[in-house]
Formats: C-alpha cells, sequence, structure tokens
C-alpha cells in the first residue's frame, strides 16, 4: 500500500471545525437538511418493507430471553413491539423452562419514561448482596436519558417495585459503581472539576454513606489525570469479601491494588498482564510475553497462582492455558469447582473443563461444530445445588442460536431456541484464507446460496472490525437472513455476506491484535483489501458489486476502504466512525484510545497516524464509490463530529455520491430501542443493495 507524505493544514485551519458543536443550532441545521436529502433517497415502499421485516425479527417474541440467576429468580430485560423501551423481569427456574413463562415485571421503562417525561434507556442493574437466608432486594438500576453511556443509578427496591424514597441516587454521568455494603456505594463520578480524566472518565473514586451528598463522601482511590478511569470493586463472595481497585492507564495497561488492613496493596505484575481474582485465586493473562519466576509465560496464556502465596512472594503461577499459532483464549468462567476456558481454534469455537482439584486436569466440552460460536459460563457458582451449573449459547450463520443448560460431568440438555426467520437450508458456509501484502494468511467467513455461480456476478456486503482485540465470530442473525441473504437481483441472484477476521481483533489473541497497533495498522486495512481482492479473485464478485460496512472502529476501517482502496469497492456503508484521526483524542471519549492508534499531538506519531486518517486523505477528483456515512447526535463514545465532518468535507470537494444521516439519539449503538434499530440496519442493506445492483 502507498502512503501519501501530504500533510493537511494543522487542526486551527480546519473549515469544518464549527460542526463539532455537537447541539449547535448551524451544525444542527446542517445535519436535519442532509438528513432529508438521504431519506428522500433512501426511504421508499421498498424500504418500509423491509423495515418491517426486520423489525419483526427484533420483536420477536419467540426470541431466547437471556438470563442472569439471583439467588432463587432468573433476571431478563426485554424489549417488543409492546415495549419499545422494554421490560425487567424475573421468573423463576421452572417458569422459564416453559414455553411461556410468567414474567414478573419489575421495572416497565416505557411506563417509567412517561410518568416522568424522560427517555430513559436501560442500563442495567446492579445487585446488593443480601444478608445468609434471605433473598435478593435492592439494587441500583441504571438509566440513560439518551442512549448514551452517560448513565444515572437510582436505588430500586425489588419487592415493593419501587425506587427507594431517599435511597441512592447519582447524577448522570459515565460513573463506575459498586455497592460497598447495604449503606455505602463505592462511586467513581463526576465530582467537579479535576475530578475526571483527558477521557472523560472519572479520575477518583469516594466511598458515598446513605444520605451524605456527593461532595461530602470520602477520597477512596485516586489515579493520575492522563489515565483512563478509577474504579473501585467491592468482592461480595462469602468468605473473600474485598475491595478491588483498578487503574486503568489505557485500553490495554493497568495496575490493580487489593485493600488490606486499610491500605491499597498493588498487586506486583507487569501493567499488561490482565488481573483477575476468584475466591482463593489470582488470575493473570499476559498481553505480550512474560518472564517471570524463573519461567516464560507465552502472550495469551492464561496463569492461575494462590492470591494469598502472590503477595508472600511466591511466583510459580501454574500455566493453565497456553496458545499455539491457531488457538487462543477468549474468555473463562468459573463454576463451584470447575474452570471453563472459551477457546477458538481458526475461528472456531472449543470449550476446555480445567479442574484444580486434579492439578488442573483438562478435558473437551464435545458441543462444538466447526465454524461456530459456543460459549460456555457458569449459571451462579454460589449456588449450594447448582454451583456446577452452566449455560452453553451456540450459534452459526445458518443455525439459530439456542440456549442450553447442563452440569459439569453430566450432560446438558436445550432450554431455549431462536425461531428460523429465513431459508437457511438454501445457504450454505464456507471458510476462507486471503493473504495479505505480507504474506499473512487472513480468514474470513463467506454465507452464500448453494446454487452460487462464481461468475462474478453475485452482490456482496464484507464487513469487519479489526481493533481492540475483539473477535469477530459466527452468528445468527434473522436481520442479516433477511436483509441481506434473502434478497434477489433482478435475474435471481441472492446477496452474499462475508465477515472478515483481520489483524487488530482477537481471534488469535493478543498477537494477533498487537501486529495492527500504531504504525501497523495498515496491516488490517491491508488484510480487509486482501479479502476484497481474494472474492474478486474467487470470481464471486467484481468490485461493482462488493460493498462493504463497519461500525465505531470497523468505521474507521471501512472510512480506510473509502479513503485509501475507493476502486475495491461499489459502495460503502461507514457507521458511528473515527474519521479525524488528527482531533480524535479531543473529542468525546477518543483520549482513551492513544494506545490503540497513536497519540497525533506527537509528531512522530502523527505521522504515522496521518496515513489512517481518512479525513485527511479523501481528495478532490478521486473516483469515489456511493458511501452512506452515518451517526448519532447522543453518541458520547465516539461522538457524530467525525462522521459529519468527512461527510461535508468530501460534498465540499464536489463528491457528489456520499450520503449522510444522523439519528438525533440511541448513543453509540445508533439506536436505542428496536423501531431505531430496525431503521439503522435497513438503511446500510437498501442503500448498499440499490448501489451495487443498480447497474448490475
Amino acid at each position: 500500500m502507498t502512503h501519501s507524505t501530504e500533510q493537511r493544514p494543522p487542526a486551527s485551519t480546519d473549515e469544518f471545525l464549527w460542526l463539532e458543536d455537537i447541539y449547535g443550532d448551524r451544525p444542527l441545521e446542517w445535519v436535519r437538511a442532509q438528513n432529508a436529502l438521504t431519506e428522500e433517497k433512501l426511504i421508499t415502499p421498498g424500504f418500509l418493507d423491509m423495515e418491517a421485516k426486520v423489525l419483526e425479527v427484533l420483536d420477536s417474541t419467540d426470541r431466547i430471553p437471556m438470563a442472569t440467576k439471583r439467588g432463587a429468580y432468573y433476571y431478563n430485560f426485554w424489549r417488543d413491539a409492546g415495549h419499545p423501551k422494554g421490560l425487567w423481569r424475573r421468573t423463576t427456574w421452572e417458569n422459564y423452562t416453559t414455553a411461556a413463562p410468567d414474567w414478573e415485571v419489575l421495572v416497565d421503562v416505557d411506563a417509567l419514561s412517561a410518568g416522568e417525561g424522560e427517555e430513559w434507556v436501560w442500563g442495567g442493574a446492579l445487585f446488593l448482596r443480601p444478608p445468609s437466608g434471605e433473598d435478593y432486594r435492592r439494587v441500583l438500576v441504571a438509566l440513560s436519558p439518551d442512549g448514551g453511556d452517560a448513565t444515572r443509578y437510582r436505588e430500586y427496591d425489588i419487592e415493593d417495585r419501587s425506587f427507594v424514597d431517599g435511597g441512592f441516587d447519582i447524577p448522570t454521568a459515565k460513573s463506575r459503581i459498586s455497592w460497598a455494603g447495604p449503606d455505602t456505594l463505592n462511586v467513581a463520578t463526576d465530582f467537579g472539576p479535576g475530578t475526571l480524566t483527558s477521557s472523560s472518565y472519572p479520575r477518583t473514586v469516594r466511598r458515598l454513606q446513605r444520605g451524605q451528598a456527593l461532595e461530602d463522601s470520602e477520597l477512596y482511590f485516586e489515579i493520575p489525570g492522563h489515565h483512563m478511569m478509577a474504579l473501585v470493586i467491592r468482592d461480595q463472595t462469602p468468605g473473600f469479601e474485598r475491595d478491588v481497585a483498578v487503574d486503568t492507564i489505557d485500553f490495554y495497561s493497568s495496575r490493580t491494588h487489593v485493600r488490606i488492613d486499610g491500605e491499597w496493596v498493588h498487586l506486583d505484575v507487569p501493567e499488561d498482564v490482565n488481573v483477575s481474582l476468584h475466591r482463593q485465586w489470582l488470575i493473570c493473562r499476559p498481553r505480550t510475553d512474560w518472564a517471570c519466576g524463573g519461567e516464560n509465560y507465552a502472550a495469551g496464556s492464561l496463569l492461575v497462582i494462590g492470591l494469598d502465596d502472590f503477595l508472600a512472594g511466591d511466583r510459580s503461577f501454574t500455566c493453565v492455558f497456553t496458545p499455539d499459532a491457531a488457538t487462543s483464549l477468549q474468555s473463562w468462567s468459573w463454576t463451584r469447582d470447575y474452570l471453563l476456558l472459551n477457546l477458538l481454534r481458526d475461528v472456531s469455537s472449543e470449550i476446555r473443563i480445567l479442574d484444580p482439584a486434579r492439578s488442573w486436569t483438562a478435558s473437551l466440552l464435545d458441543a462444538c461444530p466447526p465454524l461456530h460460536a459456543v460459549d460456555a459460563f457458569a449459571v451462579d457458582d454460589e449456588d449450594p445445588e447448582s454451583g456446577n451449573d452452566y449455560w452453553l449459547v451456540a450459534t452459526g450463520f445458518l443455525t439459530p442460536s439456542a440456549l442450553y443448560r447442563g452440569e459439569i460431568g453430566g450432560s446438558h440438555r436445550q432450554v431455549k431456541a431462536t425461531p428460523s426467520f429465513f431459508d437457511e437450508g438454501a445457504f450454505e458456509v464456507e471458510q476462507h484464507f486471503a493473504v495479505s501484502e505480507d504474506g499473512t494468511r487472513v480468514p474470513y467467513f463467506q454465507v452464500a446460496a448453494k446454487d452460487m455461480v462464481l461468475d462474478g456476478g453475485n452482490p456482496t456486503l464484507l464487513s469487519g472490525y479489526g481493533g481492540f482485540e475483539h473477535s469477530m465470530t459466527p452468528a445468527y442473525s434473522g436481520v442479516v437472513g433477511r436483509g441481506w441473504l434473502e434478497r434477489r437481483t433482478d435475474d435471481g441472484r441472492r446477496g452474499v455476506y462475508v465477515l472478515a477476521n483481520i489483524r487488530g481483533g482477537g481471534e488469535y489473541g493478543p498477537q494477533w491484535h498487537r501486529a495492527a497497533l500504531h504504525s501497523n495498522r495498515h496491516r488490517a486495512y491491508e488484510d480487509f483489501a486482501a479479502i476484497a481482492r481474494d472474492l474478486v479473485r474467487r470470481n464471486v464478485c467484481t468490485p461493482a458489486l462488493l460493498g462493504c460496512t463497519g461500525r465505531s472502529n470497523g468505521g474507521l476501517l471501512v472510512g480506510n476502504m473509502l479513503a485509501t482502496y475507493p476502486d475495491l469497492f461499489g459502495a460503502i456503508s461507514c457507521g458511528v466512525p473515527l474519521l479525524d484521526m488528527r482531533r480524535y483524542t479531543k473529542l468525546s471519549a477518543g483520549f482513551s484510545w492513544i494506545a490503540e492508534y497513536g497519540d497525533p499531538d506527537k509528531p512522530e506519531e502523527w505521522e504515522y497516524v496521518r496515513t489512517f486518517s481518512p479525513y485527511h486523505l479523501v481528495r478532490p477528483g478521486t473516483a469515489y464509490p456511493e458511501t452512506l456515512i452515518w451517526t448519532a447526535t447522543s453518541d458520547d463514545r465516539v461522538g457524530p463530529v467525525q462522521a459529519r465532518k468527512l461527510a461535508a468535507r468530501m460534498k465540499d470537494m464536489g463528491v457528489g455520491n456520499v450520503w449522510f444521516h444522523e439519528a438525533l439519539e440511541g448513543g453509540h449503538a445508533g439506536a436505542s430501542d428496536n423501531r431505531q434499530a430496525a431503521r439503522m440496519h435497513v438503511m446500510t442493506y437498501e442503500f448498499l443493495w440499490e448501489a451495487l445492483t443498480r447497474h448490475a
């Protein structure tokens, strides 16, 4: 790939800085005008028909109501056509296993919003552990006023089904909160000037007593302002109660402390080692190779040691997982007596069960078909009767998701399943490998009709992400099925869906991610371009019939396809994206991503950051594919301004085939309810399909 050496003027002369005023009258007037143009182009009777089909999927009452067990009850948050903002509810296990459970509604977010005149968006619930022998009763309910990351926390009584009069009520902010006891919270929030980091997250944690004003709470933990975020977590496990403080330096570096005898004790491991505690165990996952205690541990391995032994100076870790070239650790979960490891082997799932009582002996859970994603995690490791039970969630591109429950050492049985939303039998899944510019083999999944003709004539959608060690795995989606796969061209061809597993992700562990950091960022984009070329080489499609889509960091990915590889694509959908890499650290939560991309304020790092800054790479007179750039006003993570600015700059250059749309609510997800989500999905699918097939 050739990088331009031309630099744009400094940010102070940016002609579209005025669009960074998110709620300013002039920028919003521009947004509404652009929205009107885009909606006039896209919203046709066919669009509305497809929107109804997608909304039917999202609102389906036959979806799996995923539940979290707390005490004797199973809790679930649910949205459907009758409850667009959602219901927080619970039921018993006996009820949950029936076809139509009898749910006890705890919070009706639609009714709450109507009663309070606020468009609340559900953000979750934090449970206070009850005294021994009693059931859970008090929670902190998290509600966002606009779907953004900033959230209000309010104390709720489950039995009374009401907010506690005079209870805890933490104002809307990007807070991190945990219960410290029935009358005390560990609160990391915006306490006023100087209490937020450069990344817009809390830098102090305070102990808030019941009835106490926030400003009167006692300082408990703090970090430097240039670090990312501070939080204190209360481990409520009986017999292992403790406070754990985390100084998150950046996305991949942190320092963990345990409160012992009134003092914070630092767990002395390298800052790039992921740390967690479970009962007596300290668990470490190094992101780079680590020499410790006379042993060398590979990046991505999993190490275990007794916490007390570690604090006493022992460094004789037990390595319970070592990665290889094809296999990586994605997550782990503890039951009462076992450790479950969720692995990927060439992006297909594998689950191992480790037994600490037998020197961490490993066995395989035989429930993972190829080219599928299967995850296992504990139901409730503290339940005296079912502490070794696990949930199993299995899904595939053409396999409706299913929820199983099993007991380690026994069998598992299906509890719930997603219904079929399209004709899966007409399609097949294949995995292919493209060769990137540096010779690296990069996997991708292809979902296509069984009778697809390899003559280059198939409308194809390529999706990817490639960042933050996030793995893109197979998953069933009625939205993709109806919105793309089942469409037909005039000559009867169906859509082809492709999912890329490029570097920057976590499909092969931290090494795969680290290979595309900072000055190596271009490797992710070369990988994606290599897959695009491989699809053409294999005669799946031509560049004119190839579209791509991505959101957030994936929006930066496809923004670079637009700016650097425009000849490879016929159309691009770029959602809630980073695009102005000169100013990204000064916009919303952007400062926190320096560890991923680099610091543009350092001249030596701007030298490489500018090579993947679409806002600075687009040029007048270039033939760009038809492009839709979309975002949300209330997105307080990436923010809407980078999308606004690229669209405005391209339009100012005379590019006539760039379109812009900004949802006026919805946060970083782009939607706060199913109706908004359906419109967001269909806008992308309708735009790409029409652009790719118009001249087919």
